[in-house]
């Protein structure tokens, strides 16, 4: 059994991530805990709203959210999906922390950017937070993504860190999911060279993928690029599904998700980033 945490705001986005969970892992038995965390504001506007009303039901986030639990129970078509709405009120991310504890959470999915989000940036605050802040591994899923399980997975690397079983177990079983091909990809600009310990790294990786994915991985180096360019250019010509990337390599999370602007990224709006952490 999976143990799937989906935060919500109701917004769009947040909703498409949801769907693609469940699309994602329709042939995985899951428990997929829907939670809404709210501010203390939201406190004094759900309280008011229900005086207003007399004390008849109102459009409150709590009643938003069973409702969206029961459209989730009733439109399901796996039997072995089961949802559960989390309520509560107080900071976002110690309150994720809170249920990844309390209900054995394997795996966060939730949307890029929330209602309110800078829509200048890659990812909104919510989700810059909890890639950064929380131990569990990460799905962040843009708005137009595709309903399908992903084909082409990208994992771009420099090869700088040791890859362990926390780290390939995870990537193995996304492409497992869909049946998928995982490219592997690095940029060198022109003239240089892995040193001993990234050719070390590399080795490990290679020997893991060919034990565990034989005929499903591909190697590629591209060079005389910067990182950035180098990786748009190479997700748009393999027409990639999603984008791996490990935590605790902050060179490409940093680059990629939190150095980049909307208009410097075109696959953003469409590929959905899994973030794994050790």
């Amino acid at each position: 059994m999976k143990n799937v945490l989906v935060p919500t705001d109701f917004s769009e986005n947040s909703i498409q991530a949801l769907k693609y969970a469940q699309v994602l892992f329709s042939s995985m038995e899951c428990n997929f805990y829907l939670l809404y965390v709210g501010t203390l504001l939201d406190t004094k506007i759900d309280a008011e709203s229900f005086q207003e009303s007399g004390g008849a039901p109102t459009e409150n986030t709590k009643k938003k959210l069973l409702d969206l639990v029961k459209e989730c129970r009733k439109h399901s078509t796996e039997a072995n999906h089961f949802f559960f709405a989390l309520h509560e009120y107080g900071f976002f991310t110690s309150t994720i922390k809170k249920y990844i504890a309390e209900q054995n959470i394997d795996l966060i999915v939730m949307g890029t950017r929330g209602a309110s989000g800078i829509k200048e940036k890659i990812l909104g605050s919510n989700a810059g937070d909890v890639i950064t802040k929380v131990q569990c591994n990460t799905l962040v899923v843009p708005a137009q993504v595709k309903l399908s399980k992903p084909r082409e997975i990208a994992f771009p690397t420099d090869f700088n860190i040791f890859y362990s079983l926390r780290i390939l177990h995870p990537m193995e079983e996304m492409v497992e999911l869909g049946k998928s091909k995982l490219r592997v990809m690095n940029a060198l600009k022109e003239g240089d060279s892995l040193n001993k310990e990234q050719e070390k790294n590399k080795e490990h990786l290679l020997d893991f993928m060919e034990d565990t994915l034989p005929g499903a991985y591909s190697m590629h180096t591209i060079t005389n690029q910067k990182v950035k360019p180098a990786i748009q250019c190479f997700m748009e010509s393999r027409e990639i599904d999603m984008i791996v990337m490990v935590a605790k390599n902050l060179n490409f999370i940093q680059q990629i998700l939190f150095d980049s602007i909307v208009e410097q990224i075109s696959f953003h709006t469409k590929v959905p980033f899994f973030v794994i952490h050790e």
